[in-house]
C-alpha cells in the first residue's frame, strides 16, 4: 500500500492526521537534518497505523516535505 504524506517539521505537537484513506499530514517535533525527521515521520506512521517500523519505507521525498511511502 502507498500512503502520501505531507511533513511538518520542527512542530511544537507531534499528531498525524488523515486527509482521506492515504493522504497525511504529519507533525513531528525533530528537525529535518541528517534523516532525523524521516525517522521521527516512519515512527509516527507506524503507531498511527499500527505497522510495525520495518515494514515502512521512504520510497520518494526523502528530502523534501511531500513523501510517497511504501507499507509491505
Amino acid at each position: 500500500m502507498k500512503i502520501f504524506i505531507r511533513a511538518k517539521p520542527n512542530a511544537k505537537k507531534e499528531f498525524v492526521v488523515a486527509d482521506d484513506a492515504t493522504h497525511f499530514i504529519v507533525s513531528i517535533r525533530e528537525q529535518p537534518h541528517d534523516g532525523k525527521a524521516n525517522n521521527a515521520i516512519i515512527r509516527a506512521i507506524s503507531e498511527y497505523l499500527d505497522v510495525q517500523i520495518s515494514r515502512i519505507k521512504i520510497i520518494s521525498g526523502k528530502t523534501s516535505k511531500k513523501k510517497i511511502i511504501q507499507i509491505d
